[in-house]
């Protein structure tokens, strides 16, 4: 190779259009692209994707630049609110919470966790709503668990005896069949 060879950066020209060949190439990508999917289509590689046949989310809406934080929020269902509201949610919710859990350790560590969460935002300044969430009783707490338990399950006993008294009982003769046409004597 000379030193004329190495240094000649004159584009590759087509002989017939004069053209280069690097343009051809790209005029012609765009019939490659739409081929492969004409193609696609024709194997049945686009039936039944998720989303078909519906409009496509956002589509004409103004750009938001937090649209990603926003969508985490939504898909991962994060709370935010202020420690005073959270902790009245909390509270509101707690029976719920212990009444899903059989044992009775359990129950405690979750009003023990809850009455620190609440000791610690007493004693923490914050900005918003004043808490006016007091700590639970633990021990009445866990008497009154034991009291919705043992209700719950007297509760399913009775249904299961009514069920089964139903199954037990006779069923009903069947009414006669009566005819649809009468014949007049």
């Amino acid at each position: 190779m000379g030193d004329s060879e190495s240094l000649d950066r004159t584009p590759e020209r087509d002989e017939r259009t004069g053209r280069a060949a690097a343009a051809q190439r790209i005029q012609r990508q765009d019939r490659w692209v739409d081929l492969q999917i004409q193609e696609a289509m024709k194997r049945g590689d686009f039936d039944n994707l998720p989303g078909a046949g519906k409009p496509i989310e956002g589509l004409g809406a103004q750009h938001d630049p937090d649209w990603w934080i926003k969508k985490l929020v939504e898909r991962e269902k994060i709370s935010v609110l202020p420690p005073a509201l959270q902790l009245r949610k909390d509270d509101a919710e707690l029976d719920a919470a212990l009444d899903r859990h059989t044992a009775e350790s359990e129950v405690r560590r979750l009003l023990e966790d809850f009455n620190a969460r609440v000791l610690h935002a007493r004693y923490t300044p914050v900005d918003g709503p004043p808490l006016v969430t007091m700590p639970r009783d633990v021990d009445a707490e866990v008497d009154a668990w034991r009291e919705r338990r043992l209700a719950r399950r007297r509760a399913a006993e009775a249904d299961r005896a009514r069920a089964a008294a139903e199954l037990a009982r006779p069923a009903p003769a069947p009414a006669p069949r009566r005819r649809w046409f009468r014949r007049s004597r």
